[in-house]
């Protein structure tokens, strides 16, 4: 595992990039509330890649995520893109929870050490762990048991987002 958690923030910082482009790509499939939703995760994510995960960074973007995720489920109570904007603003709370782990133990955003079991961080790191299982439980239970919205290539990239959005809350759960 040791040689996958150093690379940890740009498998995230990648996850979010192929996410938002294909949010973007698909761009009325998906309100804006959904594409604020991906495009801010994409870039808490570079920046969390770029400056190697400072605590008071991770505070900024935690708030910032907070925010994000819940204006990404404002007004679409009741649409077809209900489910995946609920879905984003998951992904976006897990990562908002993340950053404020890491400003709970003192450490870096993303750090290969291992969770500290300190303060707060204790809580956190369950409610992180909860948070990566419900998202990848959401992603497999969306994509093989419920009927699609949206079809051809619109739920092809949707699928793509969703699986991207999966992969980079489970690498930052393993980078953790």
């Amino acid at each position: 595992m040791d040689p996958l958690l150093p690379s940890a923030p740009w498998l995230m910082a990648l996850a979010a990039i192929v996410s938002a482009t294909a949010c973007v790509a698909v761009w009325r499939a998906v309100p804006w509330q959904g594409r604020q939703s991906a495009l801010i995760m994409a870039a808490a994510m570079i920046v969390i890649a770029v400056t190697g995960g400072d605590a008071m960074i991770g505070l900024a973007l935690g708030v910032i995520l907070l925010v994000s995720a819940m204006l990404g489920t404002a007004g679409v109570r009741g649409t077809p893109a209900a489910a995946t904007c609920c879905h984003r603003a998951l992904v976006s709370l897990v990562m908002a929870i993340c950053s404020f782990e890491s400003l709970s133990t003192g450490d870096t955003v993303v750090q290969s050490g291992g969770h500290g079991g300190h303060g707060l961080d204790g809580l956190l790191s369950a409610l992180v762990i909860v948070g990566v299982i419900g998202v990848v439980l959401w992603t497999v239970v969306s994509e093989w048991v419920l009927v699609p919205v949206h079809q051809g290539r619109t739920a092809r990239l949707l699928t793509v987002e969703s699986w991207a959005m999966a992969a980079g809350v489970t690498v930052m759960c393993l980078g953790f």
